[in-house]
């Protein structure tokens, strides 16, 4: 390929709406177009790098026996109406009409073409385990399109789908995948992407793990402990604390005036935050009915948790005069508006706390849990902080850091095949549900995310197993007949070889020509001038800057294909 012939600009200035390198490269080194917002054109160098990343997926989903297939875009409603998502998932569904008014989605995921596909077929035990995958276009009305490729509207996405007859079936399959997962992540540049504990969401399911790449661009927050294997996203992180007991101390009501947040109370009070139990209102979605969660005043609500517990989606909540709830001085003691409480584990033991009390301008100290608010039950409901006790290791070494979900798999259960009936018949003629697992990579966002795990100021650096060419061949003036004429020599003989050359032979200058090279960051990059020619040599230069060598002009095809092959 002639670099003057490929399509799309490269650009120095880095895009305003750029708040991440790997977009703002991608944009600038003619990767991509914005379209709209969360929706990208491709150029051919970022066709070309996940293309290689879908290559990479086909191999590791075939050795596990996975089986390509192709599920629509464009399916009934009728199907998710089955399944219940239909009216379950909320506005990111992309929803619509043909033209004789029959209901429509475009598929955001894809469980429900998956049970359809082969309920008829796996009606006998005999024709289970098999797993069946796509790598195929999604669409999701994402409310928050951010960081070019990393979060979307559009987006292609390898998901698969394996069934089993038993729970022990599926684990095995489950670890088989996490294993392929590993290797499809090293294999692709970054085996520095670890697995976690995850929460189901909408997929549903009872254990879940995602891949994720820590980077401070990633919006996931990820709980790791230093000390052992522990790891998980922050919306399914165990939250443990010690018992907040701070001494025998009778229940005072004070005047706190002013006072209303947790820090001004303490602060008026002249204690820690960790020593009183605030209250964090929510309303449900459904009937505005009012949910009160009372936790240790320096944890914050993990809203994934509640949402789970409830089993319904909350809002934060708008509290008038007619609720009865006293904002800012509400407490567990003589509570007596309408709504459901709920206490957080942190709180369990808890002695000589400060509390509201349910009125306004006084607080009580002196809260004993068990004396005080007797017989509740407690629920982990907070979030996992810095320097928390690992549930594993039962260590302070907790820490949280940030990172990009690249991937997911989940253990759905009969979730999808109970709801759509789907049935086997077993070895004891008895009619049985499928079990199934599910298993997804987005290929535009690992392609983003490998980008921002591995550039320069200058541009990407490609690891060579999805660089969009293996050799960027510079000829610097090629108005030099001797120079050009090697160049184009070389050139042939690496594209007779099979090597994925870009050959820039442009009249531009040295530092516009290494400008694009740095911004299209293939691994290997060739220098024929008409420097190097009086020395008889040419310049091999690798672009993560490890190593820059001369080599005789009658090597350097040798050279460059040794090069390519380590």
């Amino acid at each position: 390929m002639k670099l003057e012939k490929l399509v799309g600009d490269r650009f120095k200035e880095r895009p305003s709406e750029c708040l991440v390198d790997s977009h703002a490269l991608m944009l600038r080194g003619g990767y991509m177009k914005f379209v709209a917002s969360g929706i990208f054109s491709q150029y051919m160098p970022l066709r070309r790098v996940c293309r290689k990343i879908e290559q990479i997926i086909r191999e590791e989903m075939d050795r596990i026996d996975g089986q390509e297939v192709l599920f629509p875009v464009v399916m009934p409603a009728s199907i998710w109406q089955e399944s219940g998502r239909y009216s379950s998932i909320g506005a990111e569904m992309f929803r619509f009409k043909d033209r004789n008014g029959a209901d429509l989605v475009l598929g955001m995921t894809h469980e429900e073409a998956a049970v359809q596909l082969v309920r008829e077929y796996a009606n006998t035990y005999n024709k289970y385990p098999f797993m069946i995958y796509q790598i195929q276009t999604k669409e999701r009305d994402e409310a928050r399109p951010r960081g070019g490729l990393i979060r979307v509207r559009e987006f292609t996405m390898k998901d698969g789908y394996s069934f089993h007859t038993s729970q022990e079936d599926l684990e095995q399959y489950y670890e088989k995948c996490h294993k392929a997962y590993e290797r499809i992540y090293a294999r692709a540049g970054v085996p520095e992407v670890i697995s976690v504990k995850s929460d189901s969401g909408m997929m549903g399911g009872s254990v879940s793990h995602e891949f994720m790449l820590l980077t401070p661009i990633g919006e996931d927050s990820i709980v790791i402990c230093k000390e052992c294997d522990y790891r998980s996203n922050m919306e399914a992180a165990d939250s443990i604390t010690e018992v907040s007991d701070y001494g025998d101390a009778p229940l005072t009501k004070v005047n706190t005036g002013d006072a209303h947040t947790i820090e001004e109370v303490c602060a008026a009070l002249k204690a820690e935050p960790k020593q009183s139990c605030k209250a964090v209102m929510y309303q449900k979605n459904a009937d505005d009915s009012f949910v009160i969660i009372f936790l240790r005043g320096d944890l914050d609500v993990n809203e994934t948790k509640l949402t789970n517990l409830l089993g319904c989606d909350v809002h934060p909540a708008a509290v008038d005069e007619n609720s009865g709830i006293a904002a800012g001085c509400t407490g567990p003691v003589n509570f007596t508006a309408k709504a459901t409480l709920l206490f957080d584990s942190s709180l369990k033991g808890g002695k000589n706390l400060i509390c509201g009390a349910n009125e306004d301008g006084y607080h009580y100290t002196g809260l004993t849990m068990e004396r005080d608010v007797p017989g509740v039950e407690y629920h982990d409901l907070a979030k996992a902080t810095e320097g928390g006790i690992c549930p594993v290791c039962g260590k302070h070494t907790l820490s949280v850091s940030r990172g990009v979900e690249v991937g997911n798999i989940f253990m759905l259960g009969t979730k999808y095949t109970k709801a759509m009936g789907m049935q086997y018949t077993d070895a004891n003629g008895e009619l049985q549900y499928p079990i199934m697992g599910c298993y997804g990579i987005g290929v535009g966002r690992l392609a983003a995310s490998v980008c921002e795990a591995h550039h320069d100021e200058f541009g990407p650096i490609w690891p060579k197993s999805i660089a969009p060419w293996q050799v960027h061949l510079c000829c610097l003036r090629a108005d030099d007949e001797e120079t050009h004429a090697y160049a184009n020599e070389l050139y042939n003989k690496l594209e007779d070889a099979g090597i994925e050359v870009l050959y820039d032979d442009r009249n531009v200058s040295a530092g516009i020509m290494f400008s694009d090279a740095d911004l299209l960051g293939i691994p290997l990059r060739v220098i024929v001038s008409p420097r190097n020619m009086k020395e008889g040599a040419v310049e091999l230069a690798a672009r993560d800057k490890s190593f820059r060598d001369k080599v005789p002009v009658g090597d350097a095809f040798e050279q460059i294909v040794k090069k390519v092959k380590e």
